[in-house]
């Protein structure tokens, strides 16, 4: 079986790059998307792709970022994918940085001060108000 995704033809599943839950019931359930790893060139399409399907699913979508240990500018074209996307649907993205290396990759290309960054998962679920 063959696929045209880059991220299969260098062996990286899904599972190696996000992992998805639901956090809440029925129709305000929001959805918390679990990154790890390196989100490069390589991984990159097959994060988007994924979110891409998965977004119109809550109000609110939390990106976990704590386990990734690398993102380079294919992966921060993505969060800024995702924020459009949501942003246009009128639902809330936030954004777990985790780590110094999400934090200085979105501190040092000035995207930071675009996403709404929690401290952790259960900060980013609190409603605001």
């Amino acid at each position: 079986m063959s696929s045209e995704t880059p991220a299969d033809e260098g062996g990286v599943e899904i599972e190696d790059v996000v992992r998805f839950e639901r956090a809440g019931e029925g129709d305000g359930a929001s959805l918390v998307a679990h990154v790890r790893g390196e989100i490069d060139t390589l991984t990159a399409p097959l994060l988007r792709t994924e979110l891409d399907a998965r977004l119109p699913e809550a109000p609110l979508v939390v990106l976990d970022l704590s386990g990734v240990t690398f993102l380079g500018s294919a992966g921060l074209a993505v969060l800024v994918a995702a924020k459009d996307a949501v942003e246009r649907r009128g639902q809330t993205l936030r954004l777990v940085c985790g780590s110094r290396i999400v934090t200085r990759a979105l501190e040092a290309t000035g995207l930071l001060a675009l996403f709404d960054v929690a401290d952790g998962v259960s900060d980013a679920l609190r409603p605001t108000g």
